[in-house]
């Protein structure tokens, strides 16, 4: 059985850098640079997680490459902007894989210690996301008054994002316990501190 850990989704993070590589370069070639400029802040970020292959599930990797991604998409090919739900699914999934990935870092020192507080790491972990989200509001705000572009359409708009902000934290709440069972139980079978490996 596939595990958080499986050393498959590192591999298939690495081929996800390489395409966010891509849309940088498509980016810069089309003369949008402030995309270009947004797009190389995403894969040096999701590279960092990448390369910290010792603190963080692979499974984490591999989703804060793919939110990359969807981001990326969703700039390159003015996709947010569009008819249909696609902001509102990213929203949602960059929330949700920012939060699992930024949790267990932030949270490391205190793994063991949740195993036996379950209620209190799903609202610590989803809080946190809550205020990933609430952050990232206000930095699409803040973008919208210093930048000639406009990022946010209405009141209604951030209303909305915020609330899948909330979904995408509260799902990533839920994966996270579930990797936490699975990195507590396998610390206890093998006898050494595993959190070495996360930590």
């Amino acid at each position: 059985m596939i595990g958080t850990n499986w050393r498959g989704f590192r591999v298939i993070a690495w081929v996800g850098q390489a395409l966010l590589a891509v849309f940088v370069i498509v980016a810069a070639f089309q003369g949008n640079w402030l995309n270009a400029l947004g797009l190389a802040c995403f894969l040096v970020v999701s590279l960092v997680f990448v390369i910290k292959d010792d603190r963080l599930p692979t499974l984490f990797d591999f989703l804060f490459v793919v939110a990359a991604l969807l981001n990326a998409a969703g700039w390159v090919w003015g996709l947010f902007y569009m008819p249909g739900p696609y902001d509102e699914i990213v929203h949602a999934y960059t929330t949700f894989a920012i939060t699992l990935a930024l949790s267990f870092l932030v949270y490391s020192s205190m793994l063991n210690i949740f195993r036996n507080h379950k209620l209190l790491y799903l609202v610590t972990i989803a809080s946190f996301g809550i205020a990933i989200g609430a952050l990232w509001e206000i930095t699409e705000w803040s973008a919208g008054k210093i930048l000639p572009t406009e990022v946010i359409g209405s009141l209604n708009d951030t209303m909305i994002d915020l609330v899948m902000d909330t979904v995408g934290a509260g799902l990533a709440a839920a994966i996270s316990l579930w990797a936490l069972q699975e990195w507590t139980r396998s610390n206890k079978v093998t006898g050494n501190s595993r959190s070495q490996t996360y930590i």
